[in-house]
């Protein structure tokens, strides 16, 4: 009889690291237009979790933003439970709505919007506003902001895609879609909103629990998390120290600098790059950290 592991591997298949994932081919699952997604590592994060010795009782994301990952994770069932931290108040309110609020009700204003500028600046003018509502204003400001950055200063769209303006990027039946989706399994996440690092320290000591660390880049020089992010500062050597304390697995991804890879190789851990393309349709590499990438050659 084929076990459960098997059907896995069959129904998801291997992954060329040397080989960019056509993203189209993932499953969206979230609402959020996130700088620095990782929708097309989510065939990695898939393989690695299947080779896990068993099925984690916990899978942690610390750093959860838009979450594609640790979604994939809830909806596949490879892990028991899946608990998503984010410390940004903004995204934070869209995931409390979702997981513990009235999500329907979110799902509802998404798909009854009437997107223009001047109803964008009425509803983003609001002040004194519930969670539901402040999630509204975030999934707004995430749609009609170039690359979907929730960090102050940014800029709206302006011409978009075939002169669409902010329009560009709100697929309001998609969203509404992907809202309830996520509402119906929400048994199986917690949400937390806090310190990624505080909670990966809490957490160390457990053996059936994996971690999907996925920091803002701002390590070894790189100052793109500045402009992208609005929680960007990260002491990266605490975090390397931190990771080298759970006791259960980690995968790591970071910017391919070669400071990353100095902090990983006095860590004890082991890196490899994987082929990906950016916002910008640039062909990049991405570094990898773990304590073991085995799994990663098939």
């Amino acid at each position: 009889m084929r076990s459960i592991r098997d059907f896995q591997l069959s129904l998801f298949g291997g992954v060329n690291a040397s080989q960019i994932v056509n993203v189209a081919s993932v499953s969206q699952r979230s609402p959020f237009r996130y700088p620095g997604g990782k929708t097309w590592l989510v065939p990695f994060v898939i393989q690695w979790l299947i080779h896990q010795p068993k099925r984690p009782a916990e899978f942690i994301e610390p750093f959860a933003g838009g979450a594609i990952i640790g979604l994939t994770v809830a909806f596949e069932q490879l892990a028991n439970h899946v608990t998503l931290v984010e410390l940004d108040k903004e995204v934070a309110a869209v995931w409390k709505t979702i997981i513990y609020g009235n999500y329907e009700w979110l799902a509802d204003q998404v798909i009854h919007f009437d997107l223009t500028p001047e109803n964008v600046d009425r509803e983003l003018s609001k002040t004194d506003v519930s969670v539901e509502e402040k999630a509204f204003q975030t999934i707004l400001r995430n749609r009609i902001n170039r690359g979907g950055i929730l960090a102050p200063g940014a800029g709206r769209i302006k011409n978009g895609e075939n002169g669409k303006g902010i329009k560009s990027r709100w697929y309001p039946e998609t969203l509404r879609k992907r809202i309830l989706s996520i509402g119906k399994i929400r048994d199986r996440i917690t949400f937390i909103e806090g310190d990624g690092l505080k909670f990966l320290g809490q957490n160390a000591s457990r053996p059936d629990v994996v971690y999907f660390i996925d920091p803002p880049y701002t390590a070894a020089g790189k100052k793109a998390g500045a402009r992208l992010y609005t929680h960007f500062e990260i002491d990266h050597e605490r975090l390397f120290a931190i990771a080298e304390t759970l006791q259960g697995d980690f995968l790591m991804t970071y910017d391919n600098a070669l400071g990353v890879k100095q902090m990983a190789e006095q860590h004890g851990f082991v890196t490899d790059l994987v082929a990906m393309k950016n916002t910008h349709h640039t062909e990049m590499m991405e570094l990898l950290i773990s304590r073991s990438l085995e799994w990663l050659y098939g």
